[in-house]
């Protein structure tokens, strides 16, 4: 036999009555006294409830004698025992008790985090249908003025057309930018045609994005940091990436499905602006913020129902454009962050978008071949350019030269057409074979290029002669590409890599 509170054999063994559990007498007395329970069970225990166990004498250790001084100074260090015996008892089971209580206060509370993560997502979700919903009626998003994230109001009149301030803006700036224009030259270290057909694979930039869903689907590079870029992807991340440190400055979330385009408003003397707009019908906009050096969400758009298919900043900074397969397109002001036009339903859905470069035109592509032409300033159609005996096609991608005379369009799925906007025809047909699927056109902004990005990499074109240059085709389809500083390189966004052409090194 043992005791249940020392664990040693007991010298006067008793025995209780309610819960069946052996003790020593003088410990178990002594329990009763002070707590008036069983140690074990925790029930009341009396002493009338203990029962002697008659033990055989050769079981059981000698009581010490008590009538000299050592035994009795054993007996006080017996009693010290017997107290230490008692209160580790007691410590053993408050730890118990304790280890128990923070099990439930941790299952509690994993339990309300997991609550309100999922009443955030349907709160979330709650928000987009009612902006979808007001969306559809006319009615402008409620918002609140201490968010950093705001709504952009749909406070723009489809048949009214621009506020006077900003077409007085829109005018100014095409005089500026026209007269400049006829002036302009290429800058003195531009790269020339020689150069361009020498062009390499230079750099690779891997691992951007996720694994998966894998893809780069836009790609903007900066042009007051040359050696940063946006690109925005499959994943529904934009990401801003700096080649020279080999570092991603951010990666922004927001977006629910994929990023269709991205791009940069930089403008001297306003902070650095990226956007996006996505399949999920929105467009948003972050702003770099001085303090923290991190960029913060500005502005969501939620103005269109049909997937946006277009992005461009105009030429006077303050504006960008979105076109939507909704039949519409909108203007926006990044200084107040407010919707200032939306056009009246087309009869048509609207596959691209560009804007031109002296800021009066809008160009947009549509599923039928059509390229539908707008005055910026009063919504008006001003052209509408259509291939003659072709198969109707959609077209995904334009470009406007940089001296304004001419559009570069899809001919096809797999030619392209120069369109001569003075005369409103096309001047010329490249076909870049049947296998070729068209991703991307782009002028460079001497106008002496340009490219065509696609299924079988990128092709670079020398404006006027027609000639083809280089053909960039080592990482496959190219889904964007951008010339870069000067033109002497050129970047393509291929699978989850950036990868940049250039002058091979001397």
């Amino acid at each position: 036999m043992f005791c249940a509170i020392s664990g040693e054999p007991p010298q006067e063994p008793v025995v209780s009555a309610k819960s069946g559990n052996v003790y020593e007498k003088r410990l178990i007395v002594k329990y009763i006294n002070e707590n008036g329970t069983d140690p074990i069970t925790g029930d009341k225990l009396e002493e009338s409830d203990l029962i002697a166990i008659k033990a055989s004498p050769g079981t059981a250790a000698p009581r010490p004698p008590t009538h000299t001084s050592i035994p009795a100074l054993l007996h006080l260090l017996q009693n010290e025992w017997d107290a230490l015996v008692l209160g580790t008892h007691a410590l053993e089971q408050k730890y118990n008790a304790t280890r128990q209580e923070l099990s439930y206060a941790l299952y509690s509370q994993d339990a309300a985090s997991r609550v309100v993560a999922r009443l955030l997502r349907e709160r979330d979700a709650a928000r987009e249908a009612l902006a979808n919903v007001q969306a559809t009626m006319g009615i402008a998003p409620s918002t609140s003025t201490s968010a950093e994230d705001v709504e952009m109001a749909d406070s723009g009149n489809s048949e009214a057309g621009l506020p006077a301030n900003i077409t007085a803006q829109i005018d100014d700036t095409h005089q500026t930018l026209s007269a400049a224009r006829k002036k302009r030259k290429p800058p003195q270290g531009y790269v020339n045609v020689t150069e361009v057909k020498t062009f390499v694979a230079t750099h690779t930039v891997p691992s951007l994005h996720s694994a998966s869903p894998v893809g780069i689907t836009s790609l903007a590079v900066s042009r007051a940091n040359p050696s940063q870029f946006l690109t925005g992807g499959n994943d529904k991340v934009v990401q801003l990436y700096d080649r020279s440190t080999d570092k991603i400055l951010a990666s922004l979330k927001g977006h629910t499905k994929r990023v269709n385009h991205v791009a940069l408003r930089e403008h001297e003397g306003h902070n650095t602006l990226l956007l996006s707009a996505g399949a999920d019908k929105i467009a948003k906009v972050w702003a770099h913020e001085t303090a923290s050096g991190e960029y913060i969400p500005k502005n969501t758009v939620r103005t269109h129902k049909g997937e946006l298919t277009g992005l461009a900043v105009h030429p006077t900074s303050t504006i960008f454009a979105l076109s939507s397969t909704d039949k519409s397109y909108s203007l926006h002001d990044l200084t107040n962050f407010s919707q200032i036009f939306r056009s009246a339903p087309s009869d048509e859905a609207f596959t691209s978008l560009a804007i031109h470069p002296d800021g009066t035109l809008l160009a947009l592509g549509t599923p039928t071949s059509t390229i539908q032409i707008y005055d910026v300033r009063t919504g008006a159609i001003a052209a509408s350019l259509t291939p003659t005996d072709m198969s109707p096609f959609t077209v995904n991608t334009l470009a406007f030269s940089e001296n304004g005379y001419h559009l570069l369009a899809p001919n096809s799925l797999s030619s392209v057409a120069i369109w001569d906007l003075r005369k409103q025809k096309a001047t010329h047909t490249i076909s870049l074979g049947d296998d070729f699927k068209i991703n991307k056109v782009s002028y460079d902004t001497s106008a002496q290029f340009f490219g065509v990005a696609g299924s079988h990499g990128a092709r670079i074109f020398a404006h006027k002669t027609w000639e083809e240059l280089v053909r960039l085709d080592e990482g496959g389809e190219v889904s964007d590409f951008a010339f870069g500083e000067n033109g002497k390189e050129i970047w393509g966004a291929t699978g989850r890599e950036v990868r940049i052409w250039g002058l091979p090194a001397s």
